[in-house]
């Protein structure tokens, strides 16, 4: 009987991270002579894009998350680790774990970004951002907390301030957030209390260019700007955070400053690199960009590194565009699948050309039966570009039991605007206090 047993002598690639861009470099050695060690500090691939929706009770976690190990059940050389990287010893090709070592021939770091808040990390635990399963439940439960504690509040101000909702940040996650909470608070709460009426909440999006969803056409940010109004959203552009604190935000609108009263601000501006990106800086000398992504060559790798490659948000690649690639989905899985081809092209001594990255398009859902699509030289908004966010996003989701309970809770959320997940978990579920 054969062994199912790693053999030690072969090719050993380590995999840091997975997210889109490592499982997708992971699975794609499958038929390749090596072995392959997957390490992350989660024991699950997260589909980051509906993070939103568990925020605001659409989804559970378990509904876009998938046990690694599961995925990578029948892959026979491939193994999982639950450890955390910390550092590395590129001379002996060692990755350093917080608790261990871990030898390499080929290394592949994947691991992402966080949340920036250009150099004011205090406000992070007032204005929580979204990249986590622990974020989204976390923003969830604040979310829900508003209105319960608003039920329960005599005093009209503090009621007004528990109702603004303050979202800082118009690209896809803001607009897509500021929809959501559009939606909650006209549709979903609608008859769910006594004493407040939800549709009075008031869902402010900041963002600082002139327009939401800035890096999509000026066509397609209207279109999703009439959307988010006709939701009750109020945006407002050109303007910049200059303050958070537990109860308010301030704000710079040209050369006016306002104060927003508010118990609810959700952070989706900016992002910054995982911190594996600065000990790559330290022990490779490889250069960072000023969100601190490591600047990579034509092939991923680190210059003087063949042996390492960075993928994913990692990674600032600029030699397509002479800008990096967009942070979504869609590089760090070309990247992963392209880096898995070059390390088989490199083990029959082979050479490869240089990454390319093929754009398939953008997408943002605004609400129900409303997004936006940008799809090469085609243009889509409303019920079309909605019907294709839906089906991309079905098609990218890992699992396929995952896939069917994801459609049929949109299926159930189409026709009775009820966001099934709706539970304050996490700390104490008391009232927020004021």
């Amino acid at each position: 009987m054969r062994s199912r047993r790693l053999v030690s002598a072969r090719h050993k690639v380590v995999i840091i991270g997975g997210g889109f861009g490592g499982l997708s470099a992971a699975r794609r050695l499958k038929s390749v002579p090596v072995d392959v060690t997957l390490i992350d500090r989660s024991n699950y691939h997260l589909f980051q894009p509906l993070l939103y929706q568990v925020a605001t009770g659409a989804l559970s976690p378990a509904n876009i998350a998938s046990p690694l190990r599961n995925i990578l059940k029948r892959q026979t050389n491939a193994r999982v680790l639950l450890a955390e990287a910390v550092g590395l010893e590129t001379q002996n090709r060692r990755v350093i774990l917080s608790d261990g070592t871990l030898d390499y021939d080929t290394l592949i770091v994947a691991t992402g970004s966080s949340h920036q808040y250009f150099g004011h990390e205090e406000w992070a635990q007032f204005a929580p951002g979204l990249k986590t399963v622990d974020d989204a439940t976390d923003m969830r439960r604040r979310i829900l907390l508003a209105f319960e504690t608003a039920e329960r509040e005599p005093d009209g101000a503090k009621v007004h301030a528990l109702l603004t909702f303050v979202i800082v940040g118009g690209g896809p996650t803001g607009a897509e957030l500021a929809g959501a909470l559009g939606e909650i608070a006209n549709d979903t709460l609608r008859h769910d209390f006594r004493k407040i009426d939800p549709s009075q909440a008031r869902i402010i999006l900041i963002e600082g260019a002139d327009r939401v969803l800035p890096t999509y056409s000026p066509r397609l940010s209207a279109a999703a700007r009439r959307m988010l109004e006709q939701l009750g959203v109020l945006i407002r552009v050109g303007a910049f955070v200059t303050d958070v604190h537990p109860d308010s935000v301030t704000i710079r609108d040209g050369q006016r400053t306002e104060t927003i009263p508010t118990r609810t601000i959700l952070w989706a501006a900016g992002v910054l690199a995982s911190p594996l990106g600065r000990v790559l800086c330290e022990v490779c000398g490889a250069q960072l960009d000023k969100s601190g992504r490591v600047i990579v060559e034509p092939d991923c790798t680190i210059p003087g590194h063949p042996e390492i490659f960075v993928i994913g948000d990692l990674a600032n690649f600029s030699h397509q565009t002479g800008k990096p690639l967009p942070g979504v989905a869609q590089p760090a899985i070309q990247q992963g699948r392209y880096v898995a081809r070059l390390i088989e092209k490199r083990l029959r001594r082979e050479k490869m050309a240089p990454f390319h990255y093929w754009n398939k398009g953008n997408l943002a859902v605004i609400g129900r039966g409303d997004a936006v699509a940008e799809l090469s030289r085609f243009e889509l908004w409303g019920w079309p570009a909605w019907l294709i966010w839906i089906f991309i996003h079905l098609l990218y989701i890992v699992e396929f039991q995952n896939r069917l309970l994801v459609f049929i809770q949109w299926g159930w959320f189409y026709f009775t605007y009820d966001r099934s997940a709706r539970l304050i978990t996490g700390q104490s579920p008391l009232p927020l206090d004021l």
